[in-house]
């Protein structure tokens, strides 16, 4: 969720270490053959071609996988770099997608939250994690780019958590993410481009105090991903976000720009891996003078993705 204050802690440091073997792997040349040339189980069901729903980090492509087949998904979203003290947390997943037919997913899936903050200016120090709670992904496709010029299709999350991943403190919580992804094919199968524009917002009332906080916010986001070798996609994201206080917009709290790099990978014909590590490189908060938003944002953002269909 946009503007919600989470940072990287130890499920991240062993997810990164998993992912330089995979890069060790790519380096020394241990990939299968093309993502696009690799038999799916229902060749009959889908037209031919890449994936690119993953082919980049934050931001994601319009495909939304093939009849008959179902993805099973881990992710990890790690944030780090506040404006004092330290703070790490992670955010992750684990979903089933399940496409009921060429235009129309649903994905299940459950959340789980590692807290950790010292010294952090308006929290408390806290140490917490285990599962937050649950949600429901839902896709439908409006256009696809083997069609036409570029897919376009509407990505819909509502949530139920237990936990204020703000602040770590138990909470009753509830959100939804919503998005437009575009997608489309510079160079059919090697350069393929991205764009996508979402809406969060999120109302949380803590345990104990009866505290009620609600925010919403705005995304702006565009990638690019390059085959530079079978299998290997590498590429980059920028992001525009803006934090707000209320479930309308109401009051702009902040802003930020983030820049990074992106790789993806086909680890076999059923399985693949993303990453991605990006920088907030400009921002601004209300009422705060400084160069950047460390008060609605962090300084870093990963995330980490693995997939195996069956």
């Amino acid at each position: 969720m946009m503007g919600v204050r989470i940072g990287l802690g130890s499920i991240l440091g062993e997810a990164t270490r998993g992912l330089a073997r995979v890069a060790v792997c790519l380096l020394a040349g241990a990939l299968p053959a093309p993502a696009q040339d690799l038999p799916t189980a229902r060749e009959n069901a889908a037209p031919a071609g890449l994936d690119s729903e993953h082919l980049f980090g934050f931001v994601e492509g319009s495909d939304i996988g093939v009849p008959g087949e179902v993805e099973f998904e881990f992710e990890a979203t790690g944030r780090f770099g506040r404006g004092g003290g330290r703070f790490r947390a992670v955010d992750g997943g684990l979903v089933l997608k399940i496409p009921l037919d060429t235009s129309f997913r649903v994905a299940p899936g459950i959340g789980f939250n590692r807290f950790a903050a010292a010294g952090v200016p308006g929290l408390a120090d806290r140490a917490a994690g285990g599962l937050s709670g649950a949600f429901v992904e839902t896709r439908l496709r409006f256009l696809d780019r083997r069609d036409g010029p570029f897919g376009l299709t509407l990505n819909v999350v509502p949530s139920v958590g237990r936990v204020d991943t703000g602040s770590g403190l138990p909470a009753e919580s509830y959100g939804l993410d919503t998005a437009l992804l575009a997608d489309w094919e510079i160079v059919p199968g090697r350069l393929v481009a991205a764009l996508n524009l979402g809406f969060s917002l999120a109302a949380t009332r803590l345990d104990g105090t009866g505290e009620r906080l609600r925010g919403s916010g705005l995304e702006l986001a565009g990638a690019l991903a390059y085959e530079a070798r079978p299998g290997l996609f590498v590429g980059a994201e920028a992001r525009y976000v803006q934090a707000f206080e209320g479930l309308g917009l109401d009051r702009f709290s902040g802003q930020a720009v983030y820049l990074g790099p992106t790789v993806y990978a086909t680890l076999s014909p059923q399985a693949w891996a993303s990453f991605t590590w990006s920088f907030q490189v400009a921002g601004s908060a209300e009422d705060v003078a400084r160069p950047l938003d460390l008060t609605n944002f962090d300084r870093h953002q990963t995330r980490l993705r693995f997939g195996l269909s069956f």
